[in-house]
């Protein structure tokens, strides 16, 4: 089976187990967080903002992988509804959750045509009024808190720098940089408190997949590089990428190829042989660890194997695994 072929059938079993209509209204669509689905999942009480922004953006790579007016149109609504179940507002009380919506509505406004201006205004808006000078610059995790780290400026910088807003993308580039990457291995901690100086030293693969789109977005050349190394050398087992659970972990390790896949087409040299070769042999221990049910495959959290479970999250990081394949 080609890259594409698993791309495909990761997208088809998505919508397949977890596309349904928000409160039975006609023209609306989002995915279920669970399948198979309890109660609260079904209505959509079960809200994950940042994983509907993720599937939003999948659908653009299946869009950019296969071309179809019907899923043109689906982008469209499921834009739609993500702001219709977020009770008539494109913005929430949490930074990083806003510029993940925001990286996908401006790509599909690229690549669909959708009309994204009014949203994408009221999330920089928000982005731009999250940066304060505390502990050097950088924004916010979320409103009324302490606590500044890479997966909401990571996300923001790329958002700024993909309209164009250079000067904001490179200041959260620079604060991360200079206060958020390990000078031993070369990767990112998760972040700062600000309120007490203490260096939250987790490592989360997404942590360092929107530091390295950071670096492509503004041509940091070298530390993409290190941030590649860094990756293959700590964040993997055998060329293939460590799983960080169920939950919003699950789209951890999915996150990080995605970024991976454009540091294969962008950087020069071994760095993007070994970002190729960490996505290739991801998606192939992925799709070859999958359990075909009734839909299609149902992926690990752990793409090595090791059980299925019902967190969408889980099958959308799969999903964007292999979209990013497909690209290579």
């Amino acid at each position: 089976m080609t890259a594409a072929e698993r791309a495909r059938d990761a997208e088809n079993a998505v919508r397949t187990r977890h596309f349904r209509r928000v409160w039975g209204l006609p023209s609306t669509v989002l995915a279920r967080s669970g399948w198979p689905a309890d109660v609260g999942q079904r209505l959509h009480w079960h809200w994950n903002y940042w994983w509907q922004a993720h599937v939003l953006d999948c659908l653009v790579d299946a869009q950019l992988r296969d071309p179809s007016t019907e899923r043109a149109g689906l982008i469209e609504r499921y834009a739609r509804s993500i702001r219709l179940r977020n009770f008539g507002k494109w913005t929430n009380e949490y930074y990083d959750d806003m510029a993940w919506l925001g990286l996908a509505l401006e790509r599909a406004s690229r690549v669909t045509g959708l009309a994204a201006k009014p949203a994408l205004d009221a999330i920089l808006a928000e982005l731009r009024s999250g940066w304060t000078e505390d502990a050097g610059g950088g924004i916010w995790w979320r409103k009324n808190d302490q606590f500044k780290n890479a997966p909401a400026n990571g996300p923001a910088a790329i958002l700024h720098a993909r309209v164009g807003d250079l000067p904001r993308a490179r200041e959260l580039f620079e604060w991360m940089d200079s206060r958020l990457v390990d000078p031993e291995t070369g990767l990112v901690w998760d972040g700062l408190r600000v309120d007490t100086g203490e260096l939250v030293k987790h490592i989360y693969t997404y942590c360092q997949g929107v530091f390295l789109g950071t670096c492509l977005e503004l041509s940091e050349v070298d530390a993409a590089a290190r941030t590649v190394d860094a990756v293959a050398t700590h964040c993997a087992s055998e060329g293939v990428l460590h799983a960080q659970g169920t939950g919003d972990g699950g789209l951890f390790a999915g996150i990080l190829a995605r970024y991976l896949a454009l540091a294969a087409l962008q950087l020069p040299g071994e760095a993007a042989v070994t970002a190729r070769r960490l996505v290739v042999d991801s998606a192939d221990a992925c799709a070859g660890s999958a359990v075909e049910v009734d839909g299609g495959p149902l992926f690990s959290p752990s793409w090595t194997g090791g059980g299925v479970v019902r967190d969408m999250s889980v099958q959308v990081g799969a999903w964007m695994l292999l979209e990013a394949a497909a690209t290579l």
